[in-house]
């Protein structure tokens, strides 16, 4: 007997499932009658009109009519509503039809006595083991009668030995339907069982599945599996976010395509990789490990996005060591200022005495000029070192940007540049002197390396907290190798330039909380980036705009 779990296990047949398994006897029923009938008229054929009885007339009619009465029930049950009439009706029909067909070919001898163990297993099929015995008691009933009518119709005095036989085949009949009907709801009831668990397990399976799918898109790394050719069979979302690509164009790369400077498909532990995506070059840290499993040669790619973590260490670089130079350069300043002011003195004494001599005033004028501009270059280091602290204060850098591109405008670099602006209202806290300043900087390096037939482009965007100005040249002039190194102090590619413009920008705008980051290519051009803290009204109206 099986347990009461696995009893709990065996689902109620409910109308989807009683459909099934009633469409699926009666294509059953249709083949076999299909058959018969085919056994029929090919005896029919074969036998002359003479040779055939009455009883192997009405069989062909009788499976005929079977035949299309299967028809009919096989279209109500397509259509119609399925219930447990319909079973009941079925078992009905079946036991109906296997009356019939053992009535008219021999009564208590016809070979077809077996047509009922077939009602008993499909109603097992249909109506559980209760329905089973109930159907073979039926079909007991209707043999029996049967016999009955056939030992009536040999005449008054039938013999012992006709009645033994009759009773014979009533006893081993009747026998043969409880047996089935008991094996045949036992092996029904274990298959519920089993289908029942196997519903339950497919059930925790795909439980698990959708598990496994929410783990895999809701981790921040970016999970793809590929095979030993390249091929990608399995990319989570973080990692179509992380490159920016969609799922449909990704199932058609192959790896090495997708991460391009792979340094293979073999096991990894660390490797950075730096990959251009839509959204720019990213920087990658993958690890790479092979899959195990007989056959298969696939392997797990595990990368997190690290661009903003090595741009926050270069930038953290990039202070220590303006603050190293900005110390070096103060001391420089101080040291070099008082010679240097004895020395504009004493040419100043030198050109009043030599008055009359032209050599004189020649070399006294050079001493001059010289000294002036040495003195300019040690406030400009003087600039650099100790910016002074921003004065800030919330200002509306759409109106200040204007002015200055007005300012700009009679600035002889701008000749033949086409300008464009794109400025949207924001404020931030900052102060308008020192911004001035970086603007100005930024847009006069623009001017200079577009050129005439060039083209600069000022925007003025803002963000969720953050004030984004940005000053785009279409000249892309800088090399990937002077990228990390253009804020430096006296690092300039340019003839005459003391390399502190960009160096003074990048401190006030580090002043400012913010920051200044550059990108330059020969197809997108150059276009720097400044960063600010929105004004604190900004940053509420964000939120509630948001909100």
């Amino acid at each position: 007997m099986p347990s009461s779990r696995a009893a709990a296990l065996v689902p109620l047949p409910g109308e989807p499932e009683l459909r099934v398994r009633l469409t699926w006897l009666s294509v059953f029923r249709t083949i076999a009658i299909s058959l018969l009938l085919a056994v029929f008229a090919l005896r029919l054929l074969a036998s002359s009109p003479r040779e055939l009885s009455r009883q192997d007339i009405l069989a062909f009619v009788g499976i005929g009519l079977v035949y299309v009465l299967t028809l009919i029930y096989g279209l109500w049950l397509r259509k119609g509503r399925v219930g447990r009439s319909a079973a009941v009706v079925q078992v009905a029909g079946d036991i109906l039809i296997a009356s019939g067909l053992v009535l008219v070919t021999g009564g208590a001898d016809s070979p077809f006595s077996f047509t009922y163990s077939l009602a008993v297993i499909s109603s097992s099929i249909i109506l559980s083991q209760r329905g089973a015995f109930v159907t073979a008691a039926a079909c007991s009933g209707a043999y029996g009668a049967i016999v009955a009518t056939h030992l009536l119709g040999l005449g008054a005095h039938p013999t012992t030995a006709m009645v033994v036989r009759a009773s014979f085949h009533f006893a081993s009949n009747v026998l043969a339907h409880f047996l089935i009907a008991a094996l045949a709801g036992f092996l029904s009831r274990q298959l519920l069982a089993a289908g029942g668990r196997l519903s339950a397990s497919q059930a925790d399976l795909r439980r698990l599945a959708t598990l496994h799918e929410q783990i895999l898109d809701s981790t921040p790394s970016g999970l793809l599996t590929c095979e030993e050719d390249g091929r990608i069979t399995f990319i989570n979302r973080a990692a179509l976010s992380i490159l920016n690509l969609e799922d449909s164009a990704v199932r058609t790369m192959k790896v090495q395509e997708l991460l391009p400077g792979l340094p293979g498909l073999e096991r990894v532990p660390r490797y950075e990789l730096k990959v251009d995506t839509r959204r720019g070059p990213r920087i990658l840290g993958l690890t790479l490990a092979p899959l195990e499993g007989p056959g298969r040669a696939t392997r797990l790619i595990v990368f997190q996005d690290l661009t903003a973590l090595r741009r926050a260490e270069d930038e953290l670089r990039q202070a220590d060591r303006l603050a190293a130079l900005g110390t070096l350069a103060a001391q420089l300043a101080h040291e070099i200022r008082n010679p240097l002011a004895a020395m504009r003195g004493s040419a100043q004494m030198l050109a009043q005495d030599g008055a009359g001599d032209p050599g004189v005033s020649r070399l006294t004028a050079i001493l001059l000029r010289e000294s002036d501009r040495l003195s300019r270059l040690v406030e400009e280091f003087l600039r650099f070192a100790r910016p002074p602290k921003p004065q800030r204060r919330t200002v509306e850098l759409e109106a200040l940007v204007q002015e200055t591109m007005e300012m700009l405008q009679t600035d002889p670099l701008s000749r033949g540049v086409e300008l464009a602006l794109e400025l949207r209202p924001v404020a931030a806290a900052v102060d308008p002197d020192q911004l001035r300043q970086v603007l100005l900087n930024l847009v006069r390096n623009a001017f200079e390396a577009a050129g005439g037939g060039g083209r600069v482009r000022v925007s003025l965007t803002g963000d969720v907290g953050v004030a984004r100005l940005c000053v785009w040249d279409s000249a892309g002039a800088i090399p990937e190798s002077h990228l990390g190194r253009i804020f430096e102090p006296f690092f300039t590619t340019r003839s005459g330039g003391t390399g502190l413009g960009l160096a003074t920008a990048y401190s006030i705008v580090r002043m400012h909380e913010g920051r200044l980051q550059v990108t330059s290519s020969p197809d997108a051009g150059t276009e720097f980036t400044v960063e600010l803290p929105l004004a604190a009204e900004e940053v509420q109206g964000a939120r509630v705009g948001s909100g």
